[in-house]
Protein backbone atom coordinates (compact mmCIF):
# COMPACT_ATOMS: atom_id res chain seq x y z
CA UNK A 1 0.00 0.00 0.00
CA UNK A 2 1.58 3.50 -0.92
CA UNK A 3 1.90 5.98 1.67
CA UNK A 4 1.48 9.65 1.18
CA UNK A 5 2.36 12.48 2.64
CA UNK A 6 -0.32 15.50 2.48
CA UNK A 7 1.52 19.19 2.54
CA UNK A 8 0.03 22.39 3.11
CA UNK A 9 -3.62 21.90 3.38
CA UNK A 10 -6.45 23.40 5.66
CA UNK A 11 -8.95 21.61 7.82
CA UNK A 12 -12.52 23.24 7.68
CA UNK A 13 -11.90 25.27 10.31
CA UNK A 14 -8.97 26.74 8.11
CA UNK A 15 -6.25 25.74 10.17
CA UNK A 16 -3.36 24.39 8.46
CA UNK A 17 -3.40 20.50 8.85
CA UNK A 18 -0.55 18.47 7.52
CA UNK A 19 -1.93 14.84 7.02
CA UNK A 20 0.03 11.09 6.80
CA UNK A 21 -1.15 8.28 5.82
CA UNK A 22 0.85 5.11 6.52
CA UNK A 23 -0.50 1.33 5.71
CA UNK A 24 -4.38 2.75 5.43
CA UNK A 25 -4.40 4.91 8.91
CA UNK A 26 -3.57 9.16 9.89
CA UNK A 27 0.21 8.57 10.97
CA UNK A 28 1.91 11.39 13.02
CA UNK A 29 4.84 11.39 10.34
CA UNK A 30 5.49 10.08 7.19
CA UNK A 31 6.08 6.68 6.38
CA UNK A 32 9.14 5.36 4.08
CA UNK A 33 8.73 6.20 0.92
CA UNK A 34 5.93 8.30 1.12
CA UNK A 35 4.48 9.77 -1.63
CA UNK A 36 4.05 14.08 -1.39
CA UNK A 37 1.29 15.49 -2.12
CA UNK A 38 1.21 19.69 -2.21
CA UNK A 39 -1.79 20.38 -0.98
CA UNK A 40 -1.52 24.37 -0.69
CA UNK A 41 -5.25 26.03 -1.31
CA UNK A 42 -7.33 22.93 -0.27
CA UNK A 43 -9.03 22.13 2.43
CA UNK A 44 -9.12 18.27 3.74
CA UNK A 45 -12.62 16.77 4.91
CA UNK A 46 -13.64 13.87 6.23
CA UNK A 47 -14.77 11.45 3.63
CA UNK A 48 -18.36 11.76 2.81
CA UNK A 49 -21.21 9.59 3.53
CA UNK A 50 -24.29 8.94 1.17
CA UNK A 51 -27.30 6.99 3.10
CA UNK A 52 -29.46 7.80 -0.29
CA UNK A 53 -27.22 5.78 -3.65
CA UNK A 54 -29.13 4.18 -6.09
CA UNK A 55 -26.30 1.52 -7.49
CA UNK A 56 -28.71 -0.87 -9.72
CA UNK A 57 -26.59 -3.59 -9.38
CA UNK A 58 -28.36 -6.73 -9.07
CA UNK A 59 -30.42 -6.78 -11.79
CA UNK A 60 -30.07 -3.02 -13.84
CA UNK A 61 -26.51 -3.06 -14.99
CA UNK A 62 -27.08 -1.72 -18.50
CA UNK A 63 -27.88 1.72 -15.54
CA UNK A 64 -25.50 1.15 -12.96
CA UNK A 65 -23.18 -1.42 -11.08
CA UNK A 66 -21.62 -1.44 -8.10
CA UNK A 67 -18.11 -0.81 -9.56
CA UNK A 68 -19.55 2.09 -11.59
CA UNK A 69 -21.59 4.03 -9.02
CA UNK A 70 -18.71 3.80 -6.23
CA UNK A 71 -16.26 5.02 -9.05
CA UNK A 72 -19.06 7.98 -9.42
CA UNK A 73 -19.40 8.17 -5.27
CA UNK A 74 -15.10 8.56 -5.47
CA UNK A 75 -15.30 11.21 -8.00
CA UNK A 76 -17.74 13.03 -5.84
CA UNK A 77 -15.51 12.70 -2.59
CA UNK A 78 -17.75 10.20 -0.69
CA UNK A 79 -15.79 6.93 1.25
CA UNK A 80 -19.33 5.37 2.38
CA UNK A 81 -22.61 4.91 0.32
CA UNK A 82 -25.47 2.80 1.55
CA UNK A 83 -27.50 1.09 -1.68
CA UNK A 84 -30.95 1.03 -1.91
CA UNK A 85 -32.84 -1.82 -1.68
CA UNK A 86 -35.37 -1.48 -4.90
CA UNK A 87 -32.82 -3.84 -7.09
CA UNK A 88 -33.77 -7.02 -9.28
CA UNK A 89 -34.11 -8.77 -6.70
CA UNK A 90 -34.82 -7.01 -4.23
CA UNK A 91 -32.66 -7.02 -0.88
CA UNK A 92 -35.09 -8.28 1.42
CA UNK A 93 -33.00 -11.21 3.09
CA UNK A 94 -29.62 -11.69 4.70
CA UNK A 95 -28.07 -13.45 2.02
CA UNK A 96 -28.97 -10.54 -0.80
CA UNK A 97 -27.76 -8.07 1.66
CA UNK A 98 -24.33 -10.29 1.48
CA UNK A 99 -24.37 -10.13 -1.62
CA UNK A 100 -24.64 -6.28 -2.09
CA UNK A 101 -21.86 -6.20 0.52
CA UNK A 102 -19.57 -8.22 -1.33
CA UNK A 103 -19.78 -6.41 -4.59
CA UNK A 104 -18.66 -3.38 -2.74
CA UNK A 105 -15.86 -5.21 -1.35
CA UNK A 106 -14.52 -6.23 -4.91
CA UNK A 107 -14.68 -2.70 -6.46
CA UNK A 108 -12.66 -1.49 -3.47
CA UNK A 109 -13.84 2.10 -4.29
CA UNK A 110 -15.59 2.66 -0.85
CA UNK A 111 -17.82 1.13 2.25
CA UNK A 112 -21.01 -0.05 0.70
CA UNK A 113 -23.62 -0.78 3.06
CA UNK A 114 -26.86 -2.33 1.69
CA UNK A 115 -29.83 -0.94 2.64
CA UNK A 116 -32.50 -4.11 3.47
CA UNK A 117 -36.35 -3.47 2.59
CA UNK A 118 -39.37 -2.72 4.38
CA UNK A 119 -41.56 -5.02 2.84
CA UNK A 120 -41.10 -8.33 0.54
CA UNK A 121 -40.46 -7.68 -3.02
CA UNK A 122 -41.40 -3.84 -1.87
CA UNK A 123 -44.72 -5.23 -2.20
CA UNK A 124 -46.02 -3.35 0.98
CA UNK A 125 -47.83 -6.24 1.96
CA UNK A 126 -45.49 -8.40 4.08
CA UNK A 127 -42.44 -7.22 6.05
CA UNK A 128 -39.34 -8.36 5.15
CA UNK A 129 -37.27 -10.17 7.68
CA UNK A 130 -35.49 -6.99 9.63
CA UNK A 131 -34.84 -8.46 13.05
CA UNK A 132 -33.04 -11.28 11.17
CA UNK A 133 -31.37 -8.28 8.62
CA UNK A 134 -30.50 -6.36 11.54
CA UNK A 135 -29.01 -9.13 13.12
CA UNK A 136 -26.76 -9.52 10.30
CA UNK A 137 -25.87 -5.82 10.35
CA UNK A 138 -28.43 -3.90 8.31
CA UNK A 139 -28.75 -0.31 9.44
CA UNK A 140 -31.33 0.69 7.43
CA UNK A 141 -34.59 -0.61 5.60
CA UNK A 142 -36.48 1.27 2.66
CA UNK A 143 -39.19 0.72 0.23
CA UNK A 144 -37.64 3.47 -1.45
CA UNK A 145 -39.47 4.64 -5.00
CA UNK A 146 -43.05 3.46 -2.98
CA UNK A 147 -44.32 4.41 -0.10
CA UNK A 148 -45.65 1.74 2.73
CA UNK A 149 -49.22 2.86 2.46
CA UNK A 150 -50.69 0.38 5.03
CA UNK A 151 -50.58 1.96 8.45
CA UNK A 152 -50.44 -0.80 10.26
CA UNK A 153 -47.75 -2.24 8.66
CA UNK A 154 -45.82 0.36 8.87
CA UNK A 155 -46.65 0.61 12.88
CA UNK A 156 -44.98 -2.93 12.73
CA UNK A 157 -41.62 -1.66 10.68
CA UNK A 158 -41.47 1.32 13.40
CA UNK A 159 -41.73 -1.29 15.90
CA UNK A 160 -38.80 -3.91 15.07
CA UNK A 161 -37.04 -0.60 14.26
CA UNK A 162 -37.24 0.32 18.13
CA UNK A 163 -36.43 -3.48 18.99
CA UNK A 164 -33.82 -3.85 16.87
CA UNK A 165 -32.17 -0.31 16.77
CA UNK A 166 -32.20 0.02 13.06
CA UNK A 167 -33.49 3.24 10.68
CA UNK A 168 -36.59 2.97 9.11
CA UNK A 169 -36.27 5.01 5.83
CA UNK A 170 -39.49 6.48 4.24
CA UNK A 171 -40.75 6.90 0.64
CA UNK A 172 -42.96 9.99 1.93
CA UNK A 173 -45.97 9.79 -1.07
CA UNK A 174 -49.29 9.53 -0.63
CA UNK A 175 -49.77 7.21 -3.70
CA UNK A 176 -53.52 7.96 -3.87
CA UNK A 177 -53.07 12.00 -3.78
CA UNK A 178 -50.04 11.32 -6.25
CA UNK A 179 -50.05 8.56 -8.36
CA UNK A 180 -48.07 6.73 -10.89
CA UNK A 181 -48.57 9.74 -12.95
CA UNK A 182 -48.10 12.65 -11.01
CA UNK A 183 -44.51 13.71 -12.26
CA UNK A 184 -44.59 17.73 -11.85
CA UNK A 185 -45.07 20.05 -8.87
CA UNK A 186 -48.96 20.57 -8.39
CA UNK A 187 -48.36 23.99 -6.78
CA UNK A 188 -46.16 25.61 -9.52
CA UNK A 189 -46.04 24.10 -13.33
CA UNK A 190 -47.79 21.25 -13.48
CA UNK A 191 -51.26 22.28 -15.10
CA UNK A 192 -49.53 25.04 -17.19
CA UNK A 193 -47.45 22.11 -18.76
CA UNK A 194 -50.42 19.52 -18.77
CA UNK A 195 -48.49 17.15 -16.83
CA UNK A 196 -50.18 15.57 -14.06
CA UNK A 197 -49.45 17.32 -10.82
CA UNK A 198 -48.27 16.14 -7.45
CA UNK A 199 -49.37 18.29 -5.08
CA UNK A 200 -47.31 18.68 -1.40
CA UNK A 201 -49.87 17.05 0.78
CA UNK A 202 -48.67 13.97 -0.58
CA UNK A 203 -45.71 14.47 1.27
CA UNK A 204 -46.18 15.94 4.16
CA UNK A 205 -49.42 13.60 5.35
CA UNK A 206 -47.38 10.89 4.91
CA UNK A 207 -44.37 12.74 7.02
CA UNK A 208 -47.14 13.62 9.29
CA UNK A 209 -48.52 10.01 9.76
CA UNK A 210 -45.54 8.18 10.16
CA UNK A 211 -43.42 10.71 12.82
CA UNK A 212 -46.97 10.17 15.08
CA UNK A 213 -46.05 6.42 14.44
CA UNK A 214 -42.78 6.94 15.68
CA UNK A 215 -43.74 7.95 18.48
CA UNK A 216 -46.41 5.80 19.29
CA UNK A 217 -43.96 2.71 18.83
CA UNK A 218 -40.36 4.34 20.10
CA UNK A 219 -39.00 3.71 16.24
CA UNK A 220 -35.97 5.17 14.25
CA UNK A 221 -37.51 6.96 11.28
CA UNK A 222 -35.93 8.74 8.26
CA UNK A 223 -37.90 10.75 5.69
CA UNK A 224 -36.13 10.45 2.78
CA UNK A 225 -35.55 13.59 0.15
CA UNK A 226 -37.95 15.99 1.78
CA UNK A 227 -39.05 18.62 -1.12
CA UNK A 228 -42.06 21.15 0.56
CA UNK A 229 -42.16 23.97 2.97
CA UNK A 230 -44.80 22.05 4.81
CA UNK A 231 -42.81 18.77 5.49
CA UNK A 232 -39.92 20.81 6.77
CA UNK A 233 -42.83 22.43 8.84
CA UNK A 234 -43.79 18.49 10.04
CA UNK A 235 -39.99 17.83 10.67
CA UNK A 236 -39.65 20.30 13.24
CA UNK A 237 -42.48 19.88 15.19
CA UNK A 238 -41.79 16.40 15.64
CA UNK A 239 -38.43 16.83 16.57
CA UNK A 240 -40.38 19.73 19.17
CA UNK A 241 -41.89 17.14 20.68
CA UNK A 242 -38.25 14.54 21.05
CA UNK A 243 -39.67 11.80 17.98
CA UNK A 244 -36.94 9.83 16.89
CA UNK A 245 -37.13 11.60 13.44
CA UNK A 246 -34.13 12.74 10.87
CA UNK A 247 -34.53 13.89 7.31
CA UNK A 248 -32.67 14.88 4.24
CA UNK A 249 -32.58 17.00 1.26
CA UNK A 250 -31.30 16.35 -1.49
CA UNK A 251 -28.68 17.94 -3.82
CA UNK A 252 -31.01 18.49 -6.88
CA UNK A 253 -33.67 20.03 -4.36
CA UNK A 254 -31.98 22.86 -3.31
CA UNK A 255 -30.65 23.64 -6.19
CA UNK A 256 -32.77 23.02 -9.03
CA UNK A 257 -36.46 24.23 -9.56
CA UNK A 258 -39.68 23.49 -11.69
CA UNK A 259 -39.30 26.07 -13.85
CA UNK A 260 -36.48 23.56 -15.84
CA UNK A 261 -39.77 21.37 -16.66
CA UNK A 262 -40.89 23.55 -18.99
CA UNK A 263 -38.99 22.41 -22.04
CA UNK A 264 -40.55 18.41 -20.65
CA UNK A 265 -36.80 17.42 -20.55
CA UNK A 266 -37.26 14.07 -18.80
CA UNK A 267 -34.03 14.36 -17.63
CA UNK A 268 -35.51 16.77 -15.29
CA UNK A 269 -38.27 14.17 -14.53
CA UNK A 270 -37.99 12.79 -10.59
CA UNK A 271 -39.81 11.79 -7.54
CA UNK A 272 -41.06 13.64 -5.62
CA UNK A 273 -40.59 16.52 -8.11
CA UNK A 274 -38.45 19.65 -8.52
CA UNK A 275 -40.30 22.07 -6.79
CA UNK A 276 -40.61 26.40 -6.83
CA UNK A 277 -38.97 28.98 -5.01
CA UNK A 278 -41.03 28.98 -1.58
CA UNK A 279 -40.36 25.12 -0.83
CA UNK A 280 -36.03 25.38 -2.46
CA UNK A 281 -36.29 27.99 0.37
CA UNK A 282 -37.63 26.32 3.17
CA UNK A 283 -35.13 23.59 2.21
CA UNK A 284 -32.15 25.52 2.80
CA UNK A 285 -33.47 27.08 5.18
CA UNK A 286 -34.15 23.94 7.07
CA UNK A 287 -30.74 22.27 6.39
CA UNK A 288 -29.01 25.51 7.71
CA UNK A 289 -31.18 25.22 11.15
CA UNK A 290 -30.47 21.74 11.30
CA UNK A 291 -34.27 20.51 11.13
CA UNK A 292 -32.96 18.84 7.82
CA UNK A 293 -30.13 16.52 9.28
CA UNK A 294 -28.18 15.64 5.83
CA UNK A 295 -27.91 15.67 2.65
CA UNK A 296 -28.76 12.17 0.89
CA UNK A 297 -28.06 12.08 -3.12
CA UNK A 298 -31.22 9.68 -4.42
CA UNK A 299 -28.22 8.92 -7.18
CA UNK A 300 -30.53 7.48 -9.70
CA UNK A 301 -28.32 6.26 -12.53
CA UNK A 302 -30.97 5.49 -15.72
CA UNK A 303 -29.99 3.97 -18.93
CA UNK A 304 -30.69 6.08 -22.38
CA UNK A 305 -33.88 4.14 -23.10
CA UNK A 306 -36.01 4.50 -20.07
CA UNK A 307 -35.57 8.30 -20.32
CA UNK A 308 -37.29 7.87 -23.37
CA UNK A 309 -40.57 7.84 -25.02
CA UNK A 310 -42.30 11.25 -23.64
CA UNK A 311 -42.38 12.84 -20.16
CA UNK A 312 -45.28 10.69 -18.66
CA UNK A 313 -43.39 7.22 -19.87
CA UNK A 314 -39.91 8.12 -18.59
CA UNK A 315 -38.78 6.96 -15.50
CA UNK A 316 -38.02 9.38 -12.22
CA UNK A 317 -34.37 9.95 -11.37
CA UNK A 318 -31.29 11.64 -11.58
CA UNK A 319 -27.64 11.22 -11.05
CA UNK A 320 -26.51 12.79 -7.79
CA UNK A 321 -23.01 11.66 -6.36
CA UNK A 322 -20.62 14.02 -8.46
CA UNK A 323 -22.17 16.88 -8.08
CA UNK A 324 -23.64 17.07 -4.78
CA UNK A 325 -21.12 18.82 -2.77
CA UNK A 326 -20.86 21.40 -6.05
CA UNK A 327 -24.84 21.88 -4.70
CA UNK A 328 -24.37 22.36 -1.27
CA UNK A 329 -20.99 24.98 -2.28
CA UNK A 330 -23.49 26.49 -4.55
CA UNK A 331 -26.72 26.67 -2.44
CA UNK A 332 -25.38 27.07 1.20
CA UNK A 333 -21.74 27.53 1.47
CA UNK A 334 -21.35 30.41 -1.62
CA UNK A 335 -24.70 32.32 0.03
CA UNK A 336 -23.19 32.22 3.37
CA UNK A 337 -25.83 30.11 4.96
CA UNK A 338 -23.00 27.31 6.08
CA UNK A 339 -19.70 26.96 6.55
CA UNK A 340 -17.07 24.30 6.29
CA UNK A 341 -18.01 22.76 9.57
CA UNK A 342 -21.49 22.69 8.49
CA UNK A 343 -21.22 20.88 5.40
CA UNK A 344 -18.65 18.53 6.97
CA UNK A 345 -21.95 18.04 9.28
CA UNK A 346 -24.39 17.21 6.87
CA UNK A 347 -22.37 15.25 4.46
CA UNK A 348 -19.92 12.96 6.64
CA UNK A 349 -20.34 13.36 10.68
CA UNK A 350 -24.21 13.32 10.94
CA UNK A 351 -24.86 10.17 8.00
CA UNK A 352 -21.98 8.11 9.75
CA UNK A 353 -22.91 8.95 13.15
CA UNK A 354 -26.64 8.20 12.85
CA UNK A 355 -26.11 5.19 11.06
CA UNK A 356 -23.16 3.96 13.38
CA UNK A 357 -20.74 2.83 10.71
CA UNK A 358 -17.04 2.41 11.66
CA UNK A 359 -14.03 4.67 10.40
CA UNK A 360 -16.08 7.36 8.72
CA UNK A 361 -17.60 10.86 9.44
CA UNK A 362 -14.52 10.99 12.26
CA UNK A 363 -11.61 13.60 13.02
CA UNK A 364 -8.55 13.38 10.79
CA UNK A 365 -6.44 12.73 13.76
CA UNK A 366 -3.50 10.89 14.05
CA UNK A 367 -4.68 6.30 14.16
CA UNK A 368 -7.88 7.07 12.31
CA UNK A 369 -8.78 5.10 9.13
CA UNK A 370 -7.54 7.20 6.10
CA UNK A 371 -11.05 8.01 4.77
CA UNK A 372 -10.68 11.83 3.92
CA UNK A 373 -11.15 14.31 0.81
CA UNK A 374 -9.36 16.77 -0.49
CA UNK A 375 -11.35 20.00 -2.13
CA UNK A 376 -10.58 22.92 -3.84
CA UNK A 377 -13.11 25.54 -2.74
CA UNK A 378 -12.74 28.14 -5.18
CA UNK A 379 -12.54 26.01 -8.53
CA UNK A 380 -15.55 25.99 -11.03
CA UNK A 381 -16.07 24.28 -14.59
CA UNK A 382 -19.00 23.68 -16.98
CA UNK A 383 -20.11 20.15 -16.00
CA UNK A 384 -20.05 17.96 -18.68
CA UNK A 385 -22.39 14.54 -18.50
CA UNK A 386 -20.44 12.60 -21.12
CA UNK A 387 -17.05 12.81 -18.60
CA UNK A 388 -19.21 11.01 -15.83
CA UNK A 389 -17.60 8.07 -14.38
CA UNK A 390 -21.58 6.66 -13.95
CA UNK A 391 -22.88 4.41 -17.04
CA UNK A 392 -25.89 6.55 -16.59
CA UNK A 393 -26.29 10.25 -18.58
CA UNK A 394 -29.46 11.67 -16.96
CA UNK A 395 -27.11 14.57 -15.43
CA UNK A 396 -29.17 17.24 -14.83
CA UNK A 397 -26.39 19.89 -14.28
CA UNK A 398 -25.29 19.53 -17.59
CA UNK A 399 -24.25 22.62 -19.12
CA UNK A 400 -24.43 24.70 -15.27
CA UNK A 401 -21.24 26.27 -14.28
CA UNK A 402 -20.89 25.02 -10.23
CA UNK A 403 -18.13 24.39 -8.18
CA UNK A 404 -15.91 21.54 -9.32
CA UNK A 405 -13.97 20.89 -6.04
CA UNK A 406 -13.07 17.47 -5.52
CA UNK A 407 -9.32 16.91 -6.17
CA UNK A 408 -8.37 13.44 -4.23
CA UNK A 409 -10.69 11.41 -2.74
CA UNK A 410 -8.59 8.70 -0.21
CA UNK A 411 -10.74 5.67 0.75
CA UNK A 412 -8.49 3.56 4.01
CA UNK A 413 -5.60 5.24 2.84
CA UNK A 414 -5.89 4.17 -1.27
CA UNK A 415 -6.70 6.86 -3.54
CA UNK A 416 -9.75 6.14 -5.17
CA UNK A 417 -9.82 9.81 -7.56
CA UNK A 418 -7.32 12.31 -8.26
CA UNK A 419 -8.21 14.97 -10.25
CA UNK A 420 -4.50 15.05 -10.87
CA UNK A 421 -3.93 11.33 -12.23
Amino acid sequence: MTNYSIKGARSASGTPIDLHIVDGRLAAQSGAGAEVIEADGLLALPGLVDIHTHLREPGFEASETVASGTACAARGGFTAVFAMANTNPVTDSVERAAYVAELGRAAGNTDVFPIGSITIGLGGEQLSPIAEMAAAGVRIFSDDGKCVMNSALMRQALQLSADNNVIIAQHSQDHVLAGPDAAADERTVAAELGITGWPWAAESIMIARDVQLAELTGGRLHSCHVTTAESVDVVRWAKARGIRVTAEATPHHLLLDSELLRAKDTTFKVNPPLRGAEDIEALRAGLADGTIDLVGTDHAPHDPASKQGGFAQAKPGMLGLEQALASVIETMVNTGRMDWADVVRVMSTTPARLTDIPDQGGMLRVGEVANLVLIDPTRRAVVDREKSLSKARNNPYHGMELPDPIEMTFYSGRLTYSRRA
